[in-house]
């Protein structure tokens, strides 16, 4: 498989038409018709489901857009790396991470990174644990915030000097809100919202004392924010972390922390023996400093 090709595959799956996609692309219908037909002949399996309409995906066209989709992003990464300017320093750092109030050291140490450097540029991905973890993996970012506990013996890592504290967000008219915090038989009868930062901790399940399973679970989320929005509207308890979502003022929620205290710590982890590029070093130079 050629770069071009893959392109021209993301193209039409975009556009889920092939003449559309030849108009974004200023290639002929044809020409790019013969072109996934011999991308499927070089895959050996069909790529597309031709409707009289519009062109979808079969599972392994899903697959092979997932992993397009990564292969022209890293290629791209690469690509700007390499044409860094040699005199003047910039580049671009991609950091990957959940929803923290430790995000704040991260955004402080970009600021004074380019106070310095302003042709650094800083790239943020939002997204769970396991799913950080494949992008870096994979090179698509330099850096992942990870929140324990968390597997990071194939990593090398600086903690972060913040803790995030576990907790229930509710609205202020819920019965829970008028207790300082939240013990495990509280929530036992109560519809949850549960986020995928915590799924599959034992940490989150020993508190409970009690399996997903046996819990009443109504939906799961990666984002707190989209997750406070089911709170508002009446849906549940959102399991999550402190200081992510504004509860002061005139807003219609509350947080209560749990108790037994939940905590955990932070840490910021990179590839071990990674190579970085030369704005990746300063910014880890800079954060080393900082902390």
């Amino acid at each position: 498989m050629e770069l071009r090709e893959l392109k021209y595959f993301l193209a039409v799956a975009r556009e889920e038409s092939i003449s559309k996609a030849a108009e974004s692309l200023f290639v002929t219908q044809p020409n790019l018709s013969r072109q996934m037909q011999n991308l499927e002949k070089e895959i050996g399996q069909q790529l597309f489901i031709r409707g009289s309409r519009k062109i979808s995906l079969t599972q392994a066209g899903q697959l092979l857009r997932k992993r397009a989709e990564e292969i022209i992003e890293l290629y791209n990464k690469t690509e700007n790396e390499l044409n860094a300017p040699i005199t003047d320093i910039g580049g671009d750092v991609y950091i990957g991470g959940g929803e923290s109030h430790a995000m704040r050291l991260i955004a402080q140490a970009a600021r004074d990174v380019q106070d310095e450097y302003p042709a650094v540029k800083i790239h943020l991905f939002s997204g769970d644990s396991a799913t950080v973890s494949e992008r870096l993996e994979k090179g698509l970012i330099d850096f992942g915030i990870f929140i324990e506990p968390f597997d990071l013996s194939k990593y090398d890592y600086l903690r972060l000097p913040l803790t995030d504290t576990w907790g229930v967000l509710m609205r202020k008219d819920s019965p829970l809100a008028k207790k300082e915090y939240i013990v495990p038989e509280d929530l036992w009868d109560k519809p949850l919202i549960r986020s995928r930062q915590s799924m599959g901790r034992n940490m989150i399940s020993d508190w409970f004392r009690k399996s997903a399973d046996e819990l009443n679970i109504v939906a799961t989320g990666n984002l707190l924010f989209n997750m406070s929005l089911l709170v508002e509207e009446g849906v549940g308890y959102a399991v999550g972390l402190e200081k992510i979502i504004n509860t002061t003022g005139d807003s219609n929620l509350c947080f209560r922390p749990l108790q037994p205290k939940l905590i955990s710590h932070l840490d910021i982890a990179w590839k071990k023996y990674q190579i970085f590029s030369k704005a990746s070093e300063i910014f880890l130079d800079k954060l080393r400093k900082y902390l």
